[in-house]
């Protein structure tokens, strides 16, 4: 009997009557671990049986089974796992001790040191090409939310919630119309941090420039200052734009706002032809359709013109051909000169008087002059035909007798003092046409000396 009463106070005053939890760190961080102790009061060597520590927060138990560790960790605390944490063993019988509650607060830190990054870096980008904006923190515990604006109105384009520090947000081809100012914002609870602004240039080539040239009138006249404008439609500045004319560079001009270029042009014959322009602003060059361009020379310019172009196309042999053809004719002309020469110079007789019958003043007939030429010196002969008339033979006679030792049909008259001044013979005097020896003087017809003599 008095050995029952001693057992008996013997197990109340052995069994652990508490346990004690403890947490480490006692103040965790968001996102670091925390490890929770269940610790008796009694020493285990004290106890007569191995004790099962179960593990609870608020009215849940963390674990399924409870076990004979008296540790449990919590690898990464969030803000949800702040609260009420106590643990619990079972002893002999159905009797539980458990340990006093303990408040656990999560420290959280807010996100800080935002930034928007893009890829391709710098924001310059081609259009159809992909752009990828990547937001940033450098700290923060939790879940971030973060959000992607664009423009400075702040045009909400996406939302993403995530236990990271970074995010991203990408347009899979981008267009002109994306060209604007962007920036991010991340959140851990503690209100939104914003990043700076970053700017996006959407890179677009060039299309094809037109080409127009703008005369001062209707028509280009030689002398004109005309310009040749050169625009293309669609392209990033700035763009450089290069004249041509048939091929050959004429100038450059430069748009480094966009829009066209003029380049002045003082037109010569020589700037007659096609024109085209380049446009080009690093990303491809376009080149125009040609433009034509007729040039009108005046009148007191045509005759070189014409000369330069025959000269150009016709060329030395064709000069060359014509200098021979010349050359020919003339020597064929002074030769034919030459062949009648002696006619030129026939001898010279004595001047004769003639008396007109049935007259009693003598009297120098009137001559007829053909092919006035210059023998010598000052004096001018011309060569007179005279056709005998048939008069009464007393008269005829005594003609005769007169004139038995000269010759009746042919008469010289000299002519002093007389000078020719500018006489062409080849045009003047043309021996075939208006002097014909053979028709116009006929010894054997006209002259017959043996009849009329």
């Amino acid at each position: 009997m008095l050995l029952k009463l001693l057992l008996l106070i013997c197990a109340q005053l052995c069994e652990p009557t508490a346990l004690l939890l403890t947490a480490s760190p006692s103040r965790p961080i968001e996102g670091n671990s925390m490890t929770l102790t269940c610790k008796t009061q009694l020493l285990p060597q004290k106890l007569h049986f191995q004790l099962q520590f179960c593990f609870f927060k608020d009215d849940y138990a963390l674990e399924q089974n409870c076990n004979n560790s008296p540790k449990f960790q919590i690898t990464a605390m969030r803000r949800k796992d702040s609260g009420s944490y106590w643990c619990e063993a079972p002893i002999s019988g159905h009797k539980v001790i458990r340990s006093k509650r303990i408040q656990i607060h999560v420290q959280t830190i807010p996100v800080y040191n935002v930034r928007l990054e893009t890829q391709p870096p710098g924001g310059h980008v081609m259009e159809g090409e992909k752009l990828v904006f990547v937001c940033l923190v450098t700290g923060g515990t939790g879940d971030i939310t973060f959000r992607w604006y664009k423009g400075s109105l702040g045009s909400k384009l996406e939302v993403k919630t995530q236990h990271s520090l970074t995010a991203k947000f990408e347009i899979p081809m981008v267009k002109e119309s994306d060209a604007d100012k962007y920036y991010c914002a991340a959140d851990n609870g503690y209100g939104p941090s914003l990043s700076g602004l970053v700017s996006i240039t959407v890179r677009i080539p060039v299309s094809h420039p037109v080409l127009t040239i703008k005369a001062p009138g209707a028509q280009s006249v030689v002398g004109d200052v005309v310009e040749l404008h050169c625009e293309a439609w669609r392209g990033s500045p700035p763009i450089l734009y290069q004249f041509y004319h048939e091929d050959v560079t004429l100038g450059n001009s430069s748009a480094p706002f966009g829009g066209g270029a003029s380049f002045n042009l003082s037109l010569t014959t020589e700037h007659f032809g096609n024109y085209s322009c380049e446009a080009n602003n690093g990303l491809g060059a376009q080149r125009s359709e040609v433009v034509s361009l007729n040039i009108t020379v005046p009148t007191e310019d045509r005759l070189e013109l014409t000369s330069a172009i025959f000269e150009g196309l016709i060329g030395i042999p064709v000069l060359t051909t014509v200098t021979l053809l010349f050359y020919c004719w003339h020597k064929r002309k002074t030769g034919r000169r030459s062949a009648r020469e002696p006619l030129r110079n026939l001898p010279s007789p004595e001047p004769q008087e003639f008396t007109i019958l049935n007259s009693t003043t003598p009297v120098r007939p009137r001559p007829e002059y053909e092919n006035v030429n210059v023998v010598s010196g000052d004096e001018v002969y011309s060569l007179v035909y005279s056709v005998q008339q048939e008069w009464q033979s007393a008269a005829a006679e005594s003609l005769n007798t007169q004139t038995e030792d000269k010759d009746p049909s042919v008469i010289y008259s000299g002519l002093k003092n007389a000078r020719i001044i500018d006489v062409d013979y080849e045009n003047d005097v043309d021996y075939e046409n208006d002097v014909d020896y053979e028709n116009d003087v006929d010894y054997e017809n006209d002259v017959d000396y043996e009849n009329d003599v």
